[in-house]
């Protein structure tokens, strides 16, 4: 396992693949890199080069107790970037980690060849919200994470699939039971303040990918036509059946597009260029 020492913090991350067509994967909450394992294959097979890190406070990456705002995750994923000597990527993300990678988007638009949003949202919080993560914040403090990880389950994989895909069920409730209460409380309070990322959605240049879940409990049918319309000639798949984790319940659906979508952009920079 790879690390690197930067912003402070010690980032553990997958390298996979090789080559100058680059991915970086941003895991959501609370997970960590391991959730994109059913995708290392694409990478190998294509000849193109994944960057999969622990984002600050989870998995094998470093704790910083507090609060860790969107930007934070972000300047942590170019630092990466950066050492790793990658200067432009398609940048993926799921979740909360969806919203980090529209960060990188707002904060680092120079660096990005393409985005891909996976059951998330571009909403700022509204002020219940902002309460409602803050108390979960608390409570992770207090509980840990495994009462939280039993209780959301069946709201993070659509309950047909825990049934019929129990390795999936068992994945991401170890992720989340093994999540550290220090980070994901952090996280927590940072996403209560993240900003509206409409706008930065409006004026995005590159090629974009919206993926959503019928099923998904956080992420709405709205949500995703509104992603879809915001970015302009983007592509939208509407997975039946599929929960708030589209590339582990949905798996070969979810590979097929997202491979095709990845050659599309990588065939398009080289055009361009």
């Amino acid at each position: 396992m790879p690390n690197a020492m930067l912003n402070g913090i010690d980032i553990a991350y997958d390298d996979i693949g090789m080559g100058g067509d680059v991915v970086i994967l941003v895991h959501g909450h609370p997970f960590d890199r391991s959730m994109w394992e059913p995708q290392h294959r694409i990478f190998m097979e294509a000849g193109w080069r994944a960057i999969a890190p622990d984002l600050r406070g989870y998995g094998d990456t470093s704790v910083t107790p507090g609060k860790t705002l969107l930007g934070q995750f972000a300047q942590d994923i170019v630092a990466l970037a950066d050492h790793l000597g990658v200067t432009k990527f398609v940048i993926v993300g799921l979740s909360m980690g969806g919203q980090i990678a529209m960060e990188v988007c707002r904060s680092f638009p120079e660096r990005i060849r393409g985005l891909v949003l996976i059951a998330t949202f571009p909403q700022a919080e509204s002020g219940q919200g902002k309460v409602n993560r803050n108390a979960m914040a608390d409570r992770l403090l207090r509980e840990g994470l495994a009462p939280y990880a039993h209780e959301v389950l069946p709201k993070m994989v659509a309950p047909r699939n825990i049934a019929a895909l129990p390795e999936v069920g068992r994945k991401v409730l170890e992720m989340m039971c093994n999540a550290p209460p220090d980070g994901a409380a952090a996280a927590l309070r940072g996403r209560a303040e993240r900003p509206e990322y409409s706008r930065v959605l409006a004026h995005l240049e590159v090629p974009a990918l919206v993926v959503v879940g019928d099923e998904d409990a956080f992420t709405t049918r709205a949500d995703a036509d509104l992603m879809h319309a915001l970015i302009e000639g983007s592509q939208l798949l509407w997975m039946t059946g599929i929960g708030h984790m589209p590339n582990l319940e949905g798996e070969k659906e979810f590979n097929a597009t997202f491979a095709a979508f990845l050659k599309s952009v990588f065939v398009r920079s080289r055009e361009m260029a």
